[in-house]
C-alpha cells in the first residue's frame, strides 16, 4: 500500500470495534460475504524457505530510514501492462481469485477473493485492494530514493516476487506504510509474510532498520 504515509496511534481496542462496524456495513451491502469464513487463496508467488530467509536477512545492510520527507507516491508509477489487455491490478486480481471470470478487457465480472492477511472474503473484486507487501514508500526510505523511474516501475508493478497481492481494503488500511514492527498480518500468515518480505528487500537490495530486522528475525526463527 502507498500513496500516504502514516503511523497508526488508535488502540487496538478501538481498531477492533472500526472493523466490526466496517464489517456490518459491507455485509449489510453485500460486499463482504464473510469474515473468517474459509482459507486464504491468494496465489502470491511462493515466497523462499524460512532457512533461506533468514540467511538473506543475515545479509542486509541495517540502516536507519531516510528520504522520507521527498517520498512521492507518482515517482513509482502504476499500473502497467503484464499480459494481453491485463494490468497489473487486474493481472493480481485474476490469479488471486477463485473460479475468476473476466472479459475482454480483462475485468473480473466474477469470482471470489479471500485476503491472506485477515480472512475476509468478498465476491465484489472491487472492495480488495492490491497491497505492495513491501509499501512502496518503506522501499524509498530504505533505498529506492537513489532509483531510477524505470527501477521504481518494475518495484511497483513486480508479479514474479512476492510483493503484490489482493487483500481486503481494511487490512491494507490498517497496514498503512507500516513494515513488520508496527504491523503484521494474522497469525497463520506471519511466516508466508514476512519470508516474503525478506525476499523482495534481498532482491532489491533494499536496508532494515534495527527495529524491523529484530522482528523479522524472531518471526522467522518460528517458523
Amino acid at each position: 500500500m502507498s500513496g500516504f504515509r502514516f503511523r497508526r496511534s488508535i488502540s487496538a481496542r478501538s481498531i477492533s470495534a472500526l472493523s466490526a462496524t466496517l464489517a456490518g456495513v459491507l455485509l449489510a451491502a453485500g460486499l463482504l460475504v464473510g469474515v473468517g469464513a474459509g482459507t486464504a487463496n491468494a496465489a502470491l508467488p511462493t515466497p523462499i524457505a524460512a532457512s533461506t530467509a533468514r540467511t538473506y536477512l543475515s545479509s542486509l545492510t541495517v540502516a536507519a530510514e531516510t528520504h522520507a520527507s521527498t517520498y512521492d507516491r507518482d515517482l513509482f508509477p502504476t499500473w502497467i501492462t503484464i499480459s494481453g489487455t491485463c494490468d497489473t491490478r487486474e493481472y493480481v486480481i485474476k490469479r488471486d481469485g477463485s473460479n475468476v471470470v473476466t472479459n475482454a478487457a480483462c475485468t473480473a465480472t466474477s469470482g471470489s477473493w479471500t485476503s491472506p492477511y485477515d480472512n475476509v472474503v468478498t465476491t465484489n473484486p472491487s472492495t480488495f485492494d492490491i497491497d505492495h507487501l513491501v509499501p512502496l514508500s518503506e522501499a524509498w526510505d530504505s533505498g529506492a530514493w537513489a532509483w531510477t523511474t524505470a527501477q521504481r516501475q518494475a518495484f511497483a508493478n513486480d508479479t514474479t516476487r512476492p510483493q503484490l497481492l489482493a487483500v481486503s481494503a481494511s487490512s491494507n488500511r490498517s497496514k498503512g506504510d507500516d513494515d513488520p514492527a508496527e504491523w503484521l498480518p494474522q497469525a497463520s500468515y506471519q511466516c508466508v509474510y514476512v519470508r516474503a518480505w525478506v525476499q523482495v528487500k534481498h532482491y532489491y537490495g533494499l536496508s532494515v532498520d534495527s527495529t524491523e530486522k529484530a522482528v523479522l528475525s524472531s518471526i522467522l526463527n518460528g517458523c
